[in-house]
């Protein structure tokens, strides 16, 4: 099942685009309401030299629309891991007939999994019948070639013309030059007349330039909109030279590159946000309304400075044409007045020019939301492979979306911040089929051209998102993890702790250690609004490391530790499942007026109690760059791991990240390292803002947030306070 249900995205996705990205579908990545499910008509078993139905499924406004062709069924021959059968049912098919194992072998037995929701592996039997389906299905399902270079090489011709039409049009020096006025021949809107200061071509070439240089980014990302803007921007080009009886050798760069767009136009296909088709159409006119509301205040400001032609007709054309970038009929006393209309004017066309191409060309943003469905698949999913990862509860958050396997048997937890598509934690489930859900997920991303990226996960998993996906890993930090059986306040490492303990604990505070499910309703409720109160920021922090709730009842395992002085409740510790003999820790409360040791004590407590709840360990805070600090403190450090560590401890004055890692060093942790996957280095810059925002260490204004406001259910601890 698809993890996100992208509002609006079938209702607006166009006929053209829909073809376009049929050809360019990625394989079944599990059923959803906007995967592209491919359904393979057989009835009986097909022979050879038969022609065999095949339907491509996709969505438009109005609903499925299928483009049936035919196959013709070739012999049966040896079926390649890669082209084993992947023929998939939608969201309410329990099980499919036939199916590949997500590591890319045929799976040898039938069976389903557990959550009766799951998708499941059927038998696998028919001998030729099951290779020929798989070799239709191979074939209709597989992806023409990408050629990497194509997006590349025409998003730099746009950058190249883009830029040269804009230095001609603002420098008439630059087209005087001799390299520059040869290549006018072939550069469309170059070869100007120079002798013209303000012409009609300069404006177009002006405005043409502007926007080939704005596309020039999203066509290298393969958006299909900003090929569909190129393409016009093109064809507009050579028919302006055209009608102008130009030479043909002044169309000669636009004519290759259009030819090349069309040629490879299948690929450009990866989709913008389809919300904003209209909400860029929408702002376009709204923008427009407001341009000329205010060039016919500029131009009416200095009634003294007009001179002549001052009639409303004549202030309305003027105005028009200078959002253009066009000298209109008026004319002022001065040229510095006259400049500052005409660059107003300008300015405020471009900008409105500008703003629409944005939201037309923005990446998709999708609701992240989890469903009921989801979320018991994903329970399922915990209890057979929880133990894996101490960060796999927290995919249960509602505001994450999820991507499953082909065959159900592991997910992965995601959303979409800024064009970054980030992950958290490990993939969920057996880790035989971690590659399929990372296929999925790579597929996913391609899609939307969203970039890439994985918060927090293990070095194994690392390992296998290079090998599949090809990403490469950087180190995060540290994970620190208590064992309980070698836990103890004895001996001097832990002399500093002991003593925090036996004074808080002298000053009347006891604790309280208790599943979730054993706290009383009303209790329930204080402790979540201490747990509000009693955040440092407005808004609640976490996305790969923090449920965001507290109290659902379908957390009841949740162990809840809580510090009490006099009958009231000061302090809270929440700890989620990992696993059947693990906890991982979610939330760290405390009243800002309580005695400074509260964390110590609870989670002494909550150690010496683990025997009973049958925990054997126990997953703390996380210390970004711990390596970093620890190394960087020794004798024999470099210069640089010491310029790094002081760089680190500035920023802890912002964030927590040195007092983060002295507080999880005094409980004598295993130290278990994260990383943070990425494809490319240059996406790391993005990669962090998404990060900081997903986090909630970033908040974005009110104005710019994207997507629904935070959740006000009763058990969320966002929005609350």
């Amino acid at each position: 099942m698809t993890g996100e249900a992208i509002e609006g995205e079938t209702a607006t996705s166009d006929e053209s685009e829909n073809k376009l990205h049929e050809k360019a579908a990625f394989g079944v990545n599990g059923a959803g309401p906007d995967c592209v499910t491919q359904n393979v008509d057989v009835k009986g078993a097909p022979k050879t030299g038969e022609t065999v139905v095949v339907e491509d499924a996709d969505a438009d406004a109005d609903g499925p629309v299928r483009e049936s062709r035919q196959q013709v069924v070739q012999p049966p021959r040896p079926v390649k891991a890669k082209q084993t059968a992947q023929v998939k049912q939608t969201r309410a098919t329990p099980a499919a007939d036939a199916t590949a194992d997500d590591s890319g072998g045929t799976s040898p037995a039938a069976g389903t999994d557990s959550g009766g929701a799951s998708p499941a592996a059927g038998t696998a039997g028919g001998g030729d019948l099951t290779a020929t389906i798989a070799n239709v299905a191979g074939s209709v399902l597989s992806r023409p070639r990408q050629h990497p270079w194509i997006p590349r090489v025409a998003g730099l011709a746009c950058y190249l013309i883009g830029f040269l039409d804009i230095l001609s049009a603002l420098f008439p020096r630059v087209r005087r030059m001799g390299p520059l006025h040869r290549l006018g021949h072939y550069v469309p809107g170059v070869q100007v007349p120079v002798n013209q200061i303000n012409p009609y071509p300069v404006a177009a070439t002006l405005i043409v330039g502007v926007l080939l240089v704005w596309l020039a980014h999203a066509l290298r990302q393969r958006k299909h909109r900003a090929w569909m803007g190129v393409v016009a921007l093109l064809g507009a080009s050579i028919a302006v030279h055209l009608i102008r009886r130009e030479t043909f050798g002044g169309v000669t760069l636009s004519l290759i590159l259009l030819v090349l767009l069309i040629v490879f136009r299948a690929e450009f296909y990866a989709l913008s946000d389809p919300r904003s088709r209209w909400r860029a159409i929408w702002t376009f006119w709204a923008m427009a309304v407001a341009d000329v509301i205010l060039g016919l205040a500029l131009v009416s400001a200095r009634p003294h400075e007009i001179v002549g032609g001052d009639g409303l007709f004549e202030r309305f054309y003027h105005v028009l044409l200078g959002l253009a970038g066009i000298s209109g009929p008026m004319h002022f006393r001065g040229d510095g007045y006259g400049d500052y209309i005409y660059l107003s004017l300008f300015g405020l066309g471009l900008l409105t020019v500008l703003v629409t191409l944005y939201l037309f060309l923005r990446p998709a943003e999708p609701i992240a939301h989890l469903t009921p469905a989801q979320e018991e698949q994903v329970r399922g999913l915990l209890a057979k492979h929880g133990q894996r990862d101490s960060l796999g509860y927290f995919a249960l958050r509602r505001d994450k979306s999820v991507l499953f396997s082909p065959t159900g048997k592991a997910c992965i937890a995601y959303r979409v911040v800024s064009g970054v598509i980030l992950a958290s934690g490990d993939p969920i489930g057996d880790p035989e089929a971690w590659p399929g859900a990372i296929k999925a997920f790579m597929e996913r991303a391609e899609r939307y051209a969203w970039i890439p990226a994985v918060m927090g996960c293990s070095e194994q998993a690392g390992e296998i998102w290079h090998r599949e996906a090809g990403m490469d890993a950087l180190e995060l930090g540290d994970e620190a993890v208590v064992e309980v059986a070698d836990f103890s306040l004895e001996g001097r490492p832990m002399r500093n702790v002991r003593q925090m303990v036996n004074r808080i604990e002298r000053q009347g505070y006891s604790c309280q250690v208790r599943r979730l499910a054993d706290i009383p309703a009303a209790e329930i409720t204080q402790i979540r609004r201490l747990a509000c109160d009693g955040r440092s920021t407005e808004t609640e922090r976490g996305f790969s490391m923090a449920l965001g709730r507290f109290g659902d009842p379908s957390d009841g395992r949740c162990v809840v530790v809580t510090a009490v002085k006099d009958g009231e409740i000061r302090a809270v510790l929440n700890f989620v499942p990992w696993g059947t003999d693990g906890l991982s820790l979610d939330l760290m409360r405390r009243d800002r007026s309580a005695d400074p040791g509260l964390n110590e004590l609870m989670i002494v407590a909550a150690l010496r109690e683990a025997p009973t709840l049958g925990v054997k360990r126990m997953s703390l805070n996380f210390a970004v760059f711990r390596s970093a600090l620890e190394r960087g403190e020794r004798i024999g450090a470099g210069p640089v791991l010491r310029r790094w560590r002081g760089l680190l401890v500035f920023l802890s004055r912002w964030f927590q990240i040195e007092s983060l890692y002295r507080f999880n060093a005094k409980f004598r942790p295993v130290w278990e390292p994260r990383f943070v996957a990425f494809r490319q280095t240059r996406d790391l810059p993005r990669i962090a803002l998404a990060a900081l925002e997903a986090e909630a260490f970033l908040v974005l204004p009110s104005l710019l947030r994207r997507g629904p406001k935070e959740s006000l259910e009763p058990a969320s601890l966002r929005g609350a306070g």
